[in-house]
């Protein structure tokens, strides 16, 4: 999402490198490099303005220490001020009220509501164990309805049916009757969006704030919409009393001037980050941590949230007992390994979250990520006899598979191949070999991680 902006930011670091301290004339091509960047990315002028004066006000200020250089004390200086920009500390959902507490969702068309609303959904049943419920006032969107019902099964939440031809404002008080009825802890309420700000989607959203008086009602942003994004979000906080945003499609090729354009905007406290299209792509924004991904110092505490999360310890346990007994590193051990990468967002999600991941990875991680779907394929095409005994696949098990998985015999080939080297990687990690191999790799680590 900030690759172009974390380049050029750094970049902008790197200009005061090898200087014996800041001056208005050294620090006045950076803070132009900053400018430019931010523009580029898409935030508000108003915000960028603001955002380099207190850069500069910093920076020729006294608080360049002894211990840093003026390059990493100019870039913890924007790092700093990217964390007030984005809002300090991190908020989360305020549901202390009577049961339903009623979460109401409002943006344009295309931000992702609906499945956002699902997302939110699961994320409260299964990290508070919370009891949700979910209804759609979007009566001019048939398929927003159904899609929500979708959602909510896959999910595991009650759903409020309603129909395209009723009143959103009546659909809203019944779903919350309904919701005090089924005895449910939280009911999110998915509303109409248009693909433009108008009158009249404004005043509908008015109504239904007013009949269901919601604890919270979160602005839902598309993080890739740019200047329009921007412009929405100004008319939705005048128009509603916001308490929150939610920026979707993070994963995207977004500039990412949203991100640190509708705090100050808005008013409002971003709330949550959402990637993709899987309900369990939800997280909870952090301003230091993303001012860190920003500035290409990785986000590890968020990486190992996401690890706790979605590996299954049971598995992992079990595979380091395996490992330690000795015994092989099988393909289906490969193949549950490239399922759990999978569910963290793949190597784009995990080098994002890595110091130096973002702009400073020389590999393509979507490159990658399509072989190992590839070589995911390849392992479910075989049986379980063949993953267990990998000697068994001859030439004609490997024509049948390749052909079951829909790729040629030389992928087969190399994926045999890859997880023969595996094996005696792992071979050699279970007999004591990780200090040896931790010692050849020392060269190739980055600073700070050797």
């Amino acid at each position: 999402m900030f690759e172009n902006l974390s380049d050029r930011l750094s970049r902008a670091g790197a200009a005061l490198r090898g200087r014996g301290r800041i001056s208005e004339d050294n620090i006045r091509d950076a803070l132009r490099q900053v400018r430019m960047a931010l523009l580029e990315a898409d935030v508000a002028l108003p915000v960028v303005k603001d955002f380099i004066e207190r850069v500069r006000g910093r920076a020729l200020g006294v608080e360049v220490s002894r211990s840093l250089t003026p390059g990493q004390a100019f870039i913890k200086i924007m790092h700093d001020e990217l964390v007030a920009v984005m809002g300090a500390t991190s908020e989360s959902l305020d549901l202390r009220a009577q049961p339903p507490a009623v979460v109401l969702l409002a943006g344009l068309q295309g931000a992702g509501k609906t499945t956002t609303a699902a997302k939110l959904a699961r994320r409260l049943r299964e990290r508070d164990g919370r009891k949700v419920m979910l209804a759609s006032a979007d009566v001019y969107r048939p398929a927003a309805i159904l899609q929500l019902q979708r959602l909510a099964s896959e999910v595991g939440a009650q759903f409020f049916a309603s129909q395209a031809r009723e009143d959103p404002v009546e659909i809203a008080q019944r779903a919350v009757a309904a919701a005090k009825r089924g005895l449910q802890d939280v009911l999110i309420i998915d509303t109409a969006g248009r693909l433009h700000v108008d009158e009249a989607m404004m005043e509908e959203a008015r109504r239904i704030q007013a009949a269901v008086s919601p604890v919270e009602t979160l602005f839902v942003v598309d993080s890739m919409a740019g200047q329009d994004a921007v412009n929405a979000a100004r008319a939705f906080g005048t128009a509603l009393k916001l308490t929150g945003v939610i920026l979707t499609k993070t994963d995207g090729d977004a500039r990412g001037g949203v991100a640190l354009s509708v705090r100050q905007v808005t008013g409002t406290p971003i709330k949550f980050l959402g990637a993709g299209e899987k309900t369990d792509a939800l997280e909870a924004f952090h301003p230091d941590r993303l001012a860190s991904r920003i500035l290409g110092m990785g986000d590890v505490l968020s990486l190992v949230e996401e690890v706790q999360d979605k590996v299954d310890r049971k598995d992992a346990e079990k595979l380091a007992r395996k490992l330690a007994k000795g015994k092989g590193f099988s393909l289906e051990d490969l193949r549950d390994q490239i399922r759990q990468m999978e569910q963290m967002g793949g190597l784009a999600g995990l080098m994002d979250k890595l110091p130096g991941g973002g702009p400073a990875a020389a590999v393509d991680p979507r490159v990658p990520e399509r072989e190992m779907r590839r070589q995911a394929a390849v392992i479910d095409s075989m049986t379980r006899r063949e993953r267990r005994f990998p000697k068994l696949i001859d030439g004609s098990r490997k024509r049948r598979i390749a052909s079951g998985a829909g790729v040629q015999v030389q992928d087969v080939n190399r994926l045999l191949k890859q997880y023969t080297q595996m094996q005696k990687m792992m071979k050699q990690v279970s007999k004591g070999g990780m200090a040896k191999m931790m010692k050849r790799m020392q060269g190739r680590l980055p600073p700070g991680m050797r």
